[in-house]
């Protein structure tokens, strides 16, 4: 295959043709014709029906795994192409696979579209005009189209045995060919043919390929893609059981069903070949085609399971929402040319266009997935997150029904931290904690322990022993404000020197959101009874509790003691 750089942009039509005209070449049966052939599709250079008819898409997908985030892109994709353009949207099952296609798979693919927002206006659970929309119970379409390539001569039967077609590729790899099928029973006899019928031989039908020549289309998003021929060889569109190949079934079901764009990952490029001849020898017309690129891992390989999750019900079940699912998948090679990156689906309707479709790759990043996640989460209106937070905290039994404003306090103080929904209970677990002792013998913490926090730790016993610090807590942060600027001036410490010991000493961490916030909160989850037994919660009572506990006199001898030797052994 060889591809060109150039692009549809300015064009008015897409091109697919064979190139060059071969002469038709008289086959042993007489009404046969072995000939190559041209043909010429409207497709508007944005991507439009160009005139030919309404916009129709399809979601083709194999009920034999989860939805990967790939195939959601494609997908959404197609989808936002549909609604742009006010077309239509088909869902159809290609569920041939009998083996490895199950009934559960299916409902969890539809599922989780349902879920992305991805609502089809043609499907097998909402039926349509075209269907049905299973290729499993779309067979007699199949033979009746396979019959009548068999009747044109576009297709015959092939007699050739498993053995046979190895002892073809084996001869094909030794003299350096591609491995395409010899056309042994391409110009086969009518007496041979009935000769091989009346064994009871099994046989395939093989589609009849020029010899010479090329096939160029003009793909939506790659621009010029070219094959030559002699590359193919004549394949088989109906296996020996009956069963119909991927590719004829495609083309039968596409073209039936009235497909006007086929909108799919780059993988299926090589099978544009097969299809494009098929379509011709049915007399059907030809879509416009548009092959989206792969999804990658940050290495730049094809994205799998060893990088991670990768199917939509994955990340469904870690607590990501649907709007950043579809948002981040959208940006996975669009853009709408500016910097935002915000989209509700909505707004993509509004600006998706299928040539600002990038080419070249794009790189899976869960990291910016999960910021996305935390954007849009953020984007709820106020009573929405706090509900939400409100209900994952009871259902984790850290807090329970309470009237107090509580979880609402908690929401505003902590969702600037939180990207998941999930994550919302380790943040108020953390909150609730007190890991004073591991945060003090952390490497982390020396600095501001070495700072004479002896000195801190004494004045705080006092204000809280006095009632003074409660009272101030009491009254929410502004009360929290005016007692800290005082207590900073008795201390004669300011900024970092005295709020990094206050927050280890009350919080016991070194890191957290808003200090104030953080402690009135705390102040208010010792009196307000909405925090559970459950939560791990320490209440301020018990905080300086340990604190008394701990030996601060030598911690003070220790930091104090360098000095006196330096002044002692002064002369």
């Amino acid at each position: 295959m060889a591809a060109t750089a150039s692009t549809l942009m300015g064009s008015p039509w897409l091109r697919i043709r064979l190139l060059p005209e071969v002469p038709p070449r008289l086959l042993l049966r007489p009404h046969l014709h072995r000939r190559t052939f041209s043909a010429r599709a409207a497709a508007a250079a944005d991507g439009g029906a160009g005139g030919a008819g309404p916009v129709r898409v399809r979601f083709a997908p194999s009920p034999t795994g989860n939805l990967h985030v790939g195939g959601a892109r494609t997908a959404l994709f197609n989808y936002l192409f549909a609604r742009s353009k006010g077309g239509k949207f088909v869902l159809r099952i290609e569920d041939t696979d009998l083996e490895r296609s199950t009934k559960k798979s299916e409902e969890a693919v539809l599922s989780d579209l349902a879920w992305l927002g991805l609502d089809w206006d043609e499907g097998p659970d909402v039926g349509g005009e075209f269907g049905p929309y299973r290729q499993s119970e779309r067979n007699s379409l199949y033979k009746q189209h396979a019959e009548k390539l068999m009747e044109s001569g576009a297709v015959y039967r092939c007699f050739c045995s498993n053995e046979e077609l190895e002892q073809m590729k084996e001869t094909a790899k030794q003299r350096q060919l591609p491995p395409v099928y010899m056309g042994k029973w391409a110009t086969a006899s009518d007496a041979e043919v009935e000769q091989e019928l009346e064994k009871g031989t099994p046989y395939t039908y093989r589609f009849r390929v020029p010899k010479e020549g090329s096939l160029k289309i003009n793909d939506l998003i790659r621009g010029e893609v070219s094959w030559n021929l002699d590359t193919l060889g004549d394949f088989v569109i109906m296996r020996s059981n009956g069963q119909p190949v991927y590719n004829f079934c495609v083309t039968v079901d596409d073209a039936t069903m009235h497909i006007s764009h086929v909108i799919r990952a780059e993988e299926h490029l090589p099978n544009t070949l097969r299809q494009a001849l098929i379509y011709k020898a049915l007399g059907f017309p030809m879509p416009s085609f548009a092959h989206v690129s792969l999804i990658l891992a940050p290495d730049r390989s094809k994205l799998s399971k060893r990088h991670g999750a990768t199917s939509v019900g994955q990340y469904k079940e870690m607590g990501y929402l649907p709007q950043a699912m579809v948002n981040y998948l959208a940006l996975l090679g669009w853009g709408d040319g500016t910097e935002n990156e915000f989209f509700t689906i909505d707004d993509l309707v509004e600006k998706f266009t299928i040539n600002r479709v990038n080419k070249s790759g794009a790189v899976f990043d869960a990291v910016k997935l999960k910021w996305m996640n935390g954007q849009h989460l953020r984007s709820f209106p106020p009573d929405v997150l706090i509900k939400s937070f409100e209900d994952r905290w009871k259902d984790a039994g850290i807090l329970q029904e309470s009237e107090s404003g509580f979880a609402k306090e908690a929401a505003e103080l902590l969702k600037d931290g939180i990207d998941l929904i999930t994550d919302a209970d380790a943040a108020l677990s953390n909150l609730l904690s007190y890991p004073l002792h591991a945060t003090l013998s952390s490497d982390e913490a020396k600095p501001v322990v070495q700072d004479k926090l002896y000195e801190v730790v004494s004045g705080l016993i006092s204000a809280y022993d006095s009632g003074e610090l409660g009272e101030a807590l009491a009254e929410g942060r502004d009360g929290w404000q005016k007692w800290v600027k005082n207590f900073g001036k008795s201390l004669k410490r300011k900024g970092k020197s005295l709020f990094m010991p206050l927050r280890v000493l009350l919080t016991g961490k070194l890191h957290g959101p808003d200090m104030g916030g953080t402690v009135v909160l705390i102040h208010k989850a010792g009196t307000c009874g909405a925090v559970t037994d459950q939560s791990g919660f320490v209440n301020l009572d018990e905080r300086f509790r340990v604190l008394k506990e701990m030996d601060w006199e030598s911690q003070r001898k220790e930091q104090e003691s360098p000095a006196e030797t330096a002044v002692s052994a002064s002369p």
